[in-house]
């Protein structure tokens, strides 16, 4: 079985990927009640003899001993890794995969990219290195970064280069959270424009999250169980309730609720690669079959339930409501509606009891609505995992490579040119040295060329499907 590296960037990042390893942990821990260490939990973790001095023994069959995370993680202030290390996960990872600083990047790109990354360069691509010698079969680097701050933008995509560099056959699975246009990071669209020209560039699927979306799916989790709609209880102290137990003012950002549907995004999207089932899909399968041109490399990703067993008690989903969920803009991580777009491909990663007929009558139900492109009409990948997530008999996760994505890159352009023209906060940029006003026009020119890959393929919505002839297979 391979393994995947997480690789966790910037203050958003490190929060993310803590709720990620603490799910994945309770996963691994309701299915493998034996504790022995198997592939699954290979995967992302090392099993380790803390017994043995230097960098410990490590034990590839029998018994749990001591788990580690495959994971790095980076930033260039200390508060959240060392939140981690002081909290119940602390065991979880080795304490030489971490590398901080303590003035960090002042929301600035160019300090991320540019300062830190030539500072840090040599530090990092040693942990990579490590990282990569205890896996027996690395296929995929996971990066975890924010796009509007200055560590996770700037660091973040400085990352992607020496991946590329360093592993190029080992793929790079991004997760971008996007700024809200409320953020309070006012240089956040020019760390943004920035880090999209190296997404473009570096990256080999990039799953871009919206700030605001999941705020927005926060907010009406809240209001479903305050009127009472769900029928159910909340679990006292859950990643959707206070410390004190009572439901999160709806005004207030609970980015820990919100960081937990990421981290799920992240656990379901992995599920195959850990599981057993009976149509596994590979990582290398999802950039093969969903990413037809280098740079249309973004995909849109919906989940249902949107809830978890750290969340809330809610009855199950109709199986084929869960589906129509997923095609749903409620349901989608980025502010869109796939199903008023055009579908280049479409995967949907399926956990838990389900049939393959189940599958197959709902993609067959769901597709008068939805509209692919000309040549590639049957452009589903499917996959089903046995193993469905903790507290839920059946969930759905939907990868589309859909031009719904284009206005939340048209937006983030609009707030860049609007400051820009005033050369707001510019000369924090400048004086960085390798930094010149050419680096924003050329970030700018990058990104305008993806919207209008996008453009091209929407004008094609309204052709006519050919109707051409297929090959004649004697049985």
């Amino acid at each position: 079985m391979t393994q995947s590296v997480v690789v966790q960037v910037g203050q958003c990042g490190n929060q993310i990927g803590c709720c990620f390893w603490d799910l994945a942990l309770r996963e691994h821990a309701a299915v493998n009640q034996q504790g022995i260490y198997d592939e699954a939990i290979s995967s992302f973790f090392r099993n380790v003899d803390t017994r043995v001095v230097g960098d410990g023994g490590s034990i590839s069959k029998g018994k749990i001993c001591s788990l580690k995370a495959r994971a790095v993680l980076i930033d260039m202030e200390e508060g959240v890794v060392n939140e981690i290390l002081q909290g119940p996960l602390r065991d979880v990872f080795d304490s030489k995969q971490l590398i901080t600083d303590i003035s960090g990047s002042g929301n600035n790109w160019a300090v991320g990219h540019k300062v830190f990354g030539s500072l840090y360069q040599e530090q990092i691509l040693e942990k990579l290195r490590k990282s990569a010698e205890h896996c027996d079969c690395l296929q995929c680097f996971f990066i975890i970064h924010s796009m509007g701050g200055g560590t996770g933008s700037g660091l973040g995509t400085f990352l992607l280069k020496v991946l590329e560099d360093e592993f190029p056959e080992v793929y790079r699975f991004v997760t971008s959270v996007y700024p809200s246009a409320e953020d309070d990071v006012i240089t956040s669209p020019y760390n943004s424009i920035l880090a999209m020209k190296e997404l473009n560039e570096h990256a080999d699927c990039v799953l871009p999250i919206d700030n605001q979306s999941l705020f927005d799916i926060i907010s009406k989790i809240d209001l479903m169980t305050n009127s009472g709609k769900l029928g159910t209880t909340i679990k006292a102290k859950s990643l959707v309730t206070s410390s004190a137990g009572a439901v999160k003012k709806r005004h207030q950002k609970p980015f820990d609720a919100m960081n937990n549907i990421v981290a799920n995004l992240l656990l379901n999207l992995t599920s195959s690669a850990r599981f057993e089932g009976s149509l596994n899909m590979d990582l290398n399968e999802i950039s093969m079959n969903l990413v037809p041109f280098p740079q249309l490399h973004y995909l849109v990703s919906s989940l249902t339930p949107l809830y978890t067993l750290a969340d809330v008690n809610i009855p199950t989903r109709r199986l084929d409501q869960m589906f129509s969920d997923a095609f749903s803009k409620d349901h989608q991580l980025i502010r869109a509606d796939p199903k008023h777009s055009l579908y280049l491909a479409c995967a949907l990663m399926v956990r838990g009891n389900v049939q393959v007929s189940d599958l197959r009558r709902n993609i067959e139900r769901l597709k008068p609505s939805l509209q692919f492109i000309s040549w590639n009409q049957e452009g589903w990948k499917t996959s089903l995992c046995s193993v469905p997530p903790v507290g839920h008999s059946h969930s759905l996760l939907a990868l589309a490579n859909n031009t719904c994505v284009k206005p939340t890159f048209m937006e983030l352009r609009d707030r860049f040119t609007r400051l820009y023209k005033k050369k707001a906060h510019l000369h924090h940029y400048l004086q960085i040295e390798g930094m010149e006003e050419s680096c924003f026009m050329e970030a700018v020119s990058s990104l305008s060329r993806l919207i209008e890959e996008y453009n091209q393929l929407d004008a094609t919505k309204s052709m006519p499907v050919e109707d051409l002839p297929r090959l004649s297979i004697a049985m």
